[in-house]
């Protein structure tokens, strides 16, 4: 019997990500042959800002659970702040080329993935468009052609940023935690960018919550829809020996490991259903995260 695939996505959220993360990744795949989706934040890396979610509680366990200065670095951490934000996607123009020529989808993570994952419910439709845009143009000043797909930075988006979105064109978009494919439903009715979400939980979200780590991520995958996301700065860091071997041995089950936009590509353009966009919670994440609402 034929296992369903696992489609791979590659959060790239900070410089470090992507000037240390991603090529340890990329030889990874290499070696294993195995494609991926790179999601990469287009602009600046505005990490340090991210401290204005320190009054949080539950970003305050997810801190001591997870190290953030052994996963992501002083460097990160202060940029944006006490050191300047550099740029991340469009700062590496010849890398992001590279990871295509490997055989990878190559799709913006929004522009601005802190002012995004933070204040997505707050911004205007102005704000929305800009940043979209925005990340846009510097993929196709990269690549030549339009992005196909997009991922919301923090799986974080509402209906109004979904609307914006529309004007993208894009094949699909995956911006939600779920368990089926799905076209969000607003007030306008269902809109043609599909929704293909993640349906397993991150490593991070996993650390210091559960003993056996890779034994969690291989009981989440299913006989449906799997879509497992990493980030370059922990599993293309500290974690990548971690993730390294749960891979390999995904690969010794025979399982297929695909790129999104080959599950996005095999599914039915009029036969998905519909449903609403929500704002819910996934254990071990700090606040809301975008989730399926009402069918």
């Amino acid at each position: 019997m034929v296992q369903a695939p696992i489609a791979l996505r590659v959060d790239v959220d900070t410089r470090r990500g992507l000037r240390e993360g991603v090529p340890r990744l990329l030889e990874l795949f290499r070696r294993l042959d195995v494609p991926a989706s790179f999601f990469v934040t287009m602009g600046p890396d505005n990490s340090g800002q991210a401290i204005r979610r320190a009054w949080r509680p539950s970003f305050l366990l997810k801190m001591l659970r997870t190290n953030p200065l052994r996963l992501y670095g002083l460097r990160t951490l202060l940029s944006g702040t006490l050191l300047p934000a550099q740029p991340v996607g469009a700062g590496a123009p010849a890398l992001l080329r590279d990871i295509a020529a490997a055989g990878h989808e190559v799709a913006p993570h929004g522009w601005d993935h802190v002012t995004w994952q933070d204040r997505v419910e707050r911004l205007s439709a102005a704000a929305l468009r800009a940043d979209l845009t925005a990340a846009a143009r510097a993929f196709e000043a990269v690549f030549g052609t339009r992005p196909g797909a997009s991922a919301a930075p923090g799986w974080r988006t509402t209906p109004a940023a979904l609307v914006v979105q529309e004007e993208l064109g894009l094949a699909y978009a995956t911006d939600v935690r779920a368990t089926v494919p799905f076209r969000p439903r607003v007030a306008g009715g269902a809109l043609k960018t599909l929704q293909v979400p993640t349906t397993m939980p991150t490593m991070d979200e996993l650390l210091g919550r559960v003993r056996d780590v890779e034994g969690a991520l291989t009981a989440s995958l299913g006989d449906g829809l799997n879509v497992f996301t990493l980030h370059a700065e922990v599993e293309g860091g500290p974690l990548l020996d971690r993730f390294s071997g749960w891979l390999e041995g995904v690969c010794r089950t025979k399982r297929p490991i695909v790129r999104v936009r080959d599950l996005a590509g095999a599914m039915e353009a009029g036969g998905l259903p519909e449903a609403t966009v929500a704002q819910g919670r996934v254990a071990g994440r700090s606040g809301w995260v975008a989730v399926r609402g009402e069918a």
